[in-house]
């Protein structure tokens, strides 16, 4: 009997032969013959292909063209009214699928949920960090977006999209991942259902593409900047074809632009500019951060200005530094003098 397909669940693989059977396997014993799985393997050049085909799963090889590519691919192939990029090194829990499915209806344009973080052998290192709230909203995100630009959300495979948002990919040539328009474009789209329940698993293992939990370079920085500027002009585009009357602030008054700046000066070896520092801190209050991060983070700002240059680098590595982090642990950043 033909059961129509509720989600689609869509697996990019790129040289991770160590953790693509985890991620399909994941999906697998979810048990749903309503979901529809699709793995692409992206040109790898290790035993991904191997791993994948052994695994008797519907899935395509084709040549190497970054993860927006990969996942538009396996788009083209499923039909499902709903779909999930899950990467490769990533996976879902037990019963996922179960819950996802529960909370979708055609006025939802994403659904999110939290993610725990694991190291490579699958140990946990730490809860998601913050937790994602419960909710579905519109309206309140949509004005956020618009006075920021961003709102909290989990990486790739924490999202759940409706195929007409995932269309919006198709123009992001600017970008070879896929958790940036269609993310901040979604309450312009409908209706975002956001799960507190942590449903996937994050894994860390040095070769994120995110850059998490390494020291943030340079070069991932002025990476990070130049996107997000090109993902603010896209984004200000599809805002107009919804309604001309909303505005999107520009690219350069974001926090997120402002506080990657003040990073990549760090990271150069510069001392941040004053005025970049008071404008972080006035911004600081309205964002969404617990009070707790807040408060983090504004210290961080400070002795980053204040402090010598390799103190302030040190700092900026501890800040993005995967798992347990502490009072005492900062502190002693700032004393343990090289």
């Amino acid at each position: 009997m033909h059961v129509t397909p509720k989600l689609a669940i869509v697996i990019s693989c790129y040289n991770y032969e160590a953790f693509v059977g985890r991620a399909i396997q994941s999906v697998v014993s979810q048990g749903r013959d309503d979901c529809e799985l699709v793995v692409v393997d992206d040109g790898s050049t290790d035993n991904s292909w191997d791993v994948i085909t052994r695994s008797g799963v519907t899935a395509f090889r084709i040549n190497n063209g970054g993860q927006r590519a990969a996942c538009l691919f396996g788009l083209d192939r499923t039909t499902a009214p709903f779909v999930l990029f899950l990467d490769a090194d990533d996976e879902l829990k037990p019963g996922a699928l179960d819950t996802i499915l529960e909370y979708l209806d055609p006025n939802v344009s994403k659904l999110q949920f939290s993610l725990t973080r694991i190291d490579a052998d699958g140990n946990v290192i730490s809860k998601a960090p913050p937790a994602l709230e419960a909710f579905r909203d519109r309206s309140n995100l949509a004005r956020q977006v618009l006075r920021t630009g961003v709102y909290r959300t989990p990486p790739t495979s924490g999202n759940v999209f409706r195929r007409d948002l995932c269309e919006l990919l198709r123009e992001a040539d600017y970008d070879t991942a896929v958790d940036g328009i269609v993310l901040f474009a979604a309450p312009f789209m409908g209706d975002v259902v956001s799960l507190s329940e942590e449903l996937g698993r994050y894994r860390i293992h040095g070769r994120n593409d995110s850059g998490l939990g390494r020291m943030p370079d340079v070069a991932t920085l002025q990476r990070d900047i130049h996107r997000f500027v090109a993902r603010m002009d896209h984004l200000r585009q599809i805002i107009l074809r919804c309604n001309d009357k909303l505005q999107l602030i520009p690219s350069q008054e974001a926090y997120y632009f402002r506080e990657r700046s003040f990073c990549l000066a760090v990271a150069f070896g510069r001392r941040p500019s004053i005025s970049n520092l008071v404008w972080l801190l006035y911004k600081l209050t309205s964002t969404q951060y617990p009070p707790k991060s807040k408060i983090a983070m504004a210290i961080f700002f400070v002795l980053a200005l204040l402090l010598p240059t390799d103190r302030a680098r040190a700092l900026l590595a501890y800040r993005f530094k995967v798992g347990h982090r502490s009072t005492i642990g900062f502190l002693k950043e700032i004393v343990a003098w090289r």
